[in-house]
């Protein structure tokens, strides 16, 4: 069997909370013989691309520090300050700086420079989102050969918008060093293969892109959940505790629960103004139900997340202002972190799950409320039509977060559903998301490559594009 080499921004660690994108790809790389390479999340004085190896089962994870400039340009600039806001159709929080750029490319020239030396052959490659396109690009420049595929967990936004990314056909043809690419909707894919063969002048066949002199295959993989394991941790004392805290104060069945990171693209404030509106328009709900929101803090160097903040605290104190009163408040604002067994005990607790994003490109919240609910008595999930997820579960209530009046709507319509309606649109999700786990998306990823690779043309590898002289400057 060939070994699985994962590399992303960061890597799962046991020291806190871990992202989608982790929990994602540490079900992936479970059974088989794995290396997950990526930034430590730690600083060093100077970069001198020393490794840190340990080892968790089967898996090898090796990181690098970073310089305080690498993570400045790199991870706060043009990672989150342009590729981010960009690529959630947010052109008007997108900041564009050279040096933003030129910290973008050295880091993945670094990461290559690192990685290249730990690598074999018949390693299978698979880099994950927006912080590391490039690197596919770099490891052929050092001589790479082997299979090379990239995902992005985050939406790919409509040519004309990514045309508004200074110097994009650059990175577009970065891309072109891969074998495949995965994104997480048809959607996606066909906003990625718009702008190959409009703007870059390139030609299809079938999933098969020919831009740049060279190839490769472009599909959508939506992510899943590793099922199995979240509902084990259900089960867990913890979650157990977690879910009877709730009952015990008469909020089973009456409790609404959102969990986003405190991000702009999630929708946190749209969704507090819908529920502003929901009671505006049942003021008898005010007493029967509460809007429990999780957000914890991320960016927060990042001007537009600490306006964000500031935000989300006015909202939910402009709701609790107007409809509390002495023994009960409407809404609770959750400002960190809570392990993954208290949210899995939440999610069994809530009869709704709110998870509306203005952009998402997947977004696993989703799948986790639906693979904890009671099947005698499931909560409902309310979902917004731009999330990736959308496109897999169809019996959620689909809603457009932009509409409040629409959300609202639909919180009554969850909030009233009889049990036999709930059970069977959890019973359509559940087989969703049982059967397109975590699992199923690693083989069918590695699966496509394989097949990606076999079909490039001779020499390809050896060929690399001409990356504006690895700079985004060009």
């Amino acid at each position: 069997m060939s070994r699985l080499v994962v590399v992303s921004n960061r890597v799962a660690s046991a020291a806190g909370p871990a992202g989608g994108l982790a929990i994602a790809i540490g079900a992936a790389l479970k059974g088989r013989p794995a290396l997950w390479f990526g930034w430590s999340g730690e600083r060093t004085a100077r970069f001198d691309g020393a490794l840190c190896v340990r080892r968790v089962g089967e898996t090898e994870i090796v990181t690098v520090e970073l310089e305080d400039a690498d993570v400045e340009e790199y991870y706060n600039g043009y990672a989150n300050a342009a590729l981010w806001p960009l690529f959630h159709s947010r052109t008007d929080l997108a900041a564009y700086d050279r040096s933003f750029s030129e910290g973008y490319a050295r880091v993945n020239r670094r990461f290559a420079a690192a990685l290249r030396p730990l690598l074999k052959p018949d390693d299978l490659v698979w880099v994950h989102d927006y912080h590391l396109i490039p690197l596919g690009h770099e490891l052929r420049a050092l001589g790479f050969a082997g299979a090379l595929g990239f995902f992005l967990h985050i939406p790919w936004p409509a040519p004309q918008l990514f045309m508004t990314l200074p110097h994009h056909r650059n990175l577009v043809a970065a891309m072109f060093a891969y074998d495949l690419v995965g994104l997480q909707t048809e959607e996606c894919a066909a906003a990625f293969a718009s702008y190959v063969l409009g703007e870059a002048g390139g030609a299809a066949r079938g999933d098969r892109l020919f831009a740049f002199g060279r190839s490769l295959t472009a599909r959508a993989f939506p992510v899943g959940l590793d099922t199995a394991d979240f509902q084990l941790l259900a089960a867990s004392p913890t979650a157990v505790r977690t879910c009877d805290r709730i009952a015990a104060h008469g909020l089973f069945r009456s409790l609404i629960v959102g969990v986003d990171r405190l991000d702009y693209a999630k929708g946190i404030p749209e969704r507090l103004q819908a529920f502003e509106h929901y009671l505006q328009a049942h003021p008898d709900m005010a007493r029967k139900v509460l809007y429990l929101q999780i957000a914890p803090s991320s960016r927060e160097a990042v001007a537009a997340y600490q306006a964000l903040g500031d935000a989300v605290l006015t909202l939910a104190g402009r709701i609790n202002a107007a409809w509390a009163e002495i023994d009960n408040a409407p809404v609770l604002y959750v400002n960190r972190n809570l392990s993954r067994a208290e949210l899995a005990g939440v999610y069994r607790a809530a009869g709704v799950g709110l998870v509306t994003p203005l952009r998402d490109g997947m977004n696993l919240v989703a799948k986790e409320y639906v693979a904890v609910q009671s099947p005698e008595d499931p909560g409902v999930l309310v979902l917004s039509r731009f999330a990736g997820a959308a496109a897999q579960m169809k019996d959620a209530l689909i809603v457009n977060p932009y509409a409040r009046e629409e959300v609202a709507d639909a919180l009554d319509e969850a909030l009233h559903m009889g049990r036999g309606e709930r059970i069977r649109r959890w019973q359509s999700l559940m087989d969703g998301v049982t059967r397109c786990d975590a699992q199923a998306w690693r083989d069918a990823f590695i699966a496509a490559l394989r097949e990606a690779r076999r079909k490039a043309a001779p020499g390809q590898s050896d060929r690399h594009v001409d990356w504006a002289a690895r700079s985004l400057r060009g």
